[in-house]
């Protein structure tokens, strides 16, 4: 058995790896009690080493780690380019949808380029590039404070904007669905644009390639009730698929 030290250093160590692990998990690693596991992780989690969740704890870096738009464009490429086909698949003639930033949603534009009869909203400057040439497609763009990190425009202007206008689907990006803890994004100010686009659509489409699934970030902004369906790739397990389902979290499988 270790010593205890050790044993958190090694907790600390696994959690950055894996990005999350449950409390029964721990203790059958460590071959300790679940009350020396919650014992453990309240002392990491007040030495700021990781952030405990219900019935586990979650890596810091998980938590508030936010890569660029370059870092997160080549991961699971191929993923997002299926979930991206399904997508358009459900824009229709005469909709008017909104594409919130993100490099599950920027395939989604490159798939939307030849529709004609379709008004594109969106909040990201890489959307904007991609569809700026298009004279078949009516496209407007939110303005607002923009964050470099992720080429989205947010804050009170874009938020007010959005009040201005109501859409039929709005196809969401995210760093983290959960179960429990929900959908979301390592930036309050990122959170809050995206929390206004859920209320002012019809229709709420969560594009989530399956690295998202099970991870959770650091500001939430929506319940798995808040969202009619979520495109996923086939690296989900079935049995999570099927929990999904169970919650009320139509699933599609690209």
């Amino acid at each position: 058995m270790l010593f205890e030290q050790e044993r958190k250093h090694k907790l600390v160590e696994y959690l950055q790896h894996n990005h999350r692990a449950s409390v029964q998990e721990l203790g059958e690693m460590f071959q300790v009690s679940d009350s020396t596991v919650r014992r453990d992780l309240k002392e990491l989690e007040d030495a700021r080493l990781l952030k405990r969740t219900h019935g586990g704890a979650v890596s810091l870096q998980s938590v508030n780690f936010e890569p660029n738009m370059v870092d997160k464009e080549d991961s699971y490429r191929e993923e997002k380019e299926r979930i991206a086909r399904r997508a358009a698949e459900m824009v229709n003639q005469g909709d008017t949808i909104l594409l919130d930033s993100g490099t599950t949603t920027l395939p989604l534009a490159r798939e939307l380029r030849n529709r004609s009869g379709i008004r594109v909203i969106t909040n990201s400057v890489i959307v904007l590039g991609e569809l700026k040439d298009c004279r078949n497609i009516e496209l407007s763009i939110i303005g607002g404070l923009l964050r470099p990190d992720t080429q989205a425009f947010v804050g009170p202007m874009a938020e007010r904007l959005l009040d201005m206008v109501r859409v039929d689907k709005a196809f969401m990006a995210t760093n983290g669905l959960d179960m429990r803890e929900g959908i979301t994004t390592p930036n309050l100010t990122e959170a809050a644009i995206k929390r206004k686009m859920i209320d002012i659509a019809k229709q709420v489409l969560l594009l989530a390639d399956h690295s998202k699934i099970g991870g959770i970030a650091y500001a939430k902004f929506a319940d798995l009730n808040d969202i009619d369906y979520c495109i996923t790739d086939g690296g989900v397990p079935v049995s999570t698929i099927q929990q999904f389902r169970k919650l009320g979290l139509d699933m599609i499988i690209a």
